[in-house]
């Protein structure tokens, strides 16, 4: 018997309603021809593997993880998280590429014991892509060494797969997708069939459903982003000690971890909507400003990101501008003269951060500058 889904009340189908609405108008927004679109796209997917590993202790800066993605070296990141960080990568890849499988599309074990043999290659002494030998528990957020949830007994694991990957293929199918893919990650993570990584893998498997069931890409339905932030993942923490307490427990009702998690799925929608509009204006107005100081437009490539504060690669640019390695090197240093960007470091570890010249732009292109809204709070009030 795994966790069941719960019968929702007016108030989460409100909040669904909403988020909908969201989703819906970032889909008219963001589209192919958007040329920062790819930007985002990366810089969504870099926010949510920053977030997860960040849940787990890995602490990885947005910039870094970007960089890792386009294969250069990160400049503050450690050598153990840079390995945590690539793997869940590797997954992550996989995951937008399962966006578009053909019909014939189906969850079995190979698939997700592959996904967790990514997230997991770099501790072979883990088991990567098997399941457990042994007991596993999970910690105290403040103290490692106080269980607060003992998962099921090993020999429990496979059966429970089994019915976990049943119910993923034909289980609730009536379900609002971003009530699924929480109730895949509930179960998932409170079954803890592996050695370690289990927190990653149910956080990519709720990503999972959504690169499947939803019509935005997986990286805009992500929640993992929201989930760890300081205050946000003791409340993750708390939510999943609530459902069933120290042991596997699937009689719980499940409400409040759907209220939580159509909560974090609201709040994460806000963000992306807000960045959309931000882009977009920021787009226009440096690409005007760029052109009139003497520079090709691609210069936005480099702009666009050192407007929102990120420190700048050039082979990142030469990838989004698509340029030869000379070319991006010669608008580096051009756009460095004019005032527009500032170097630091040298070599490989060089970067760019915004110059003087951006002052202004960063002036008059607005921010949103309103609280986010909490939708049941909102409700009761």
């Amino acid at each position: 018997m795994l966790y069941e889904t719960p019968a929702l009340d007016d108030a989460d189908l409100l909040v669904l309603e909403e988020i909908e609405q969201m989703r819906e108008e970032l889909r008219h927004h963001v589209r192919p021809q958007q040329r920062w679109t790819k930007q985002l796209r990366r810089n969504l997917t870099a926010r949510a593997i920053a977030g997860s590993n960040t849940i787990e202790g890995y602490r990885a800066t947005v910039d870094d993880v970007e960089a890792l993605m386009a294969g250069e070296a990160p400049l503050e990141t450690s050598d153990e998280t840079r390995y945590e960080i690539e793997g869940y990568r590797r997954a992550m890849t996989y995951i937008q590429a399962l966006s578009d499988a053909e019909d014939g599309f189906r969850y079995d074990m190979g698939l997700i014991n592959g996904l967790h043999y990514m997230v997991q290659e770099h501790q072979p002494g883990k088991r990567p892509g098997r399941l457990r030998r042994g007991p596993v528990y999970i910690s105290h957020p403040d103290d490692e060494l106080v269980p607060v949830y003992t998962a099921p007994d090993k020999d429990a694991v496979p059966g429970l797969m089994s019915e976990l990957i049943a119910w993923l293929n034909d289980g609730d199918l009536d379900s609002p997708v971003h009530v699924r893919a929480s109730m895949a990650h509930l179960n998932l993570v409170k079954i803890h069939p592996w050695a370690d990584g289990n927190g990653r893998m149910s956080r990519a498997l709720s990503t999972l459903v959504f690169a499947r069931e939803a019509l935005m890409p997986p990286e805009f339905s992500s929640i993992e982003e929201w989930l760890g932030r300081g205050q946000n993942t003791f409340a993750y923490y708390a939510i999943l000690e609530l459902m069933g307490g120290p042991e596997w427990n699937p009689t719980t009702n499940t409400n409040q971890w759907i209220k939580f998690c159509l909560t974090a799925h609201h709040r994460q929608a806000q963000g992306a909507q807000r960045r959309v509009e931000l882009l977009s204006r920021a787009w226009i107005r440096l690409a005007s400003e760029a052109e009139q100081s003497g520079l090709d437009e691609r210069a936005t490539y480099a702009l666009l990101p050192a407007f929102l504060g990120q420190k700048v690669r050039r082979k990142l640019y030469q990838i989004d501008a698509e340029l030869s390695e000379q070319q991006s090197i010669r608008d580096m240093r051009q756009m460095v003269a004019l005032g527009w960007l500032n170097s630091h470091g040298e070599a490989r570890g060089r970067y760019y951060t915004a110059g003087p010249r951006m002052l202004p732009v960063t002036a008059e292109v607005s921010r949103e500058t309103k609280p986010f809204i909490n939708p049941y709070r909102r409700q009761e009030g």
